[in-house]
């Protein structure tokens, strides 16, 4: 986790924090303390495959012309090949290959949708996609709560699990997954 947050610093630790929301999110899910901890490190190695994409595409501060976005696709396959050779845990790719894959099934790699994606994968692309929204990146200033909000609830059915949505949105509520200040350093 470390190599991927040294690569981009402006995602600095991103993946402990999807981690941590998608543990939380989870404990809505699962009883099971086995799988609890096995969703934790699933949500923490999701963008093990950034490794891959080249620097001048991952730290670029602007919009990404088309053959670029179709590299940075790339991380989820390279992710997915990187945690294939785990073999004492095989279900560590189902973060990597499937958080980008969209609930209504117009995602990436494999467009399926609905519980065609693993629990795993689409309670990380909620949390991934909270933290992306809550942090300043190179490329955009963090957001607004409300915007946020807003943002949750357009997407629920679409990219995002409806199951899911109403948990994450209760977390930014309650403070349990707190929004950084204006002045907030990723």
């Amino acid at each position: 986790v470390k190599t991927i947050d040294a690569k981009d610093p402006y995602t600095n630790g991103h993946s402990i924090r999807v981690a941590e929301y998608t543990r939380m999110l989870a404990e809505q899910a699962y009883t099971d303390s086995d799988e609890l901890h096995n969703i934790y490190n699933i949500a923490l190695l999701h963008d093990i495959g950034k490794i891959g994409i080249p620097d001048n595409i991952i730290n670029k501060p602007g919009k990404l012309t088309d053959e670029e976005f179709k590299v940075i696709k790339g991380h989820t396959l390279t992710g997915a090949k990187i945690l294939s050779e785990i073999k004492s845990a095989p279900e560590l790719i189902y973060g990597a290959k499937y958080h980008h894959e969209r609930y209504d099934g117009n995602g990436y790699n494999e467009g399926l949708k609905g519980k065609e994606i693993p629990l795993a994968a689409r309670i990380i692309c909620v949390a991934d996609s909270y933290d992306t929204m809550s942090s300043k990146r190179v490329y955009k200033e963090l957001h607004e709560e409300n915007y946020i909000l807003s943002e949750l609830d357009r997407c629920s059915g679409k990219q995002f699990d409806p199951a899911i949505v109403p948990f994450m949105i209760e977390m930014i509520k309650d403070g349990t997954a707190p929004l950084p200040r204006p002045d907030y350093k990723s």
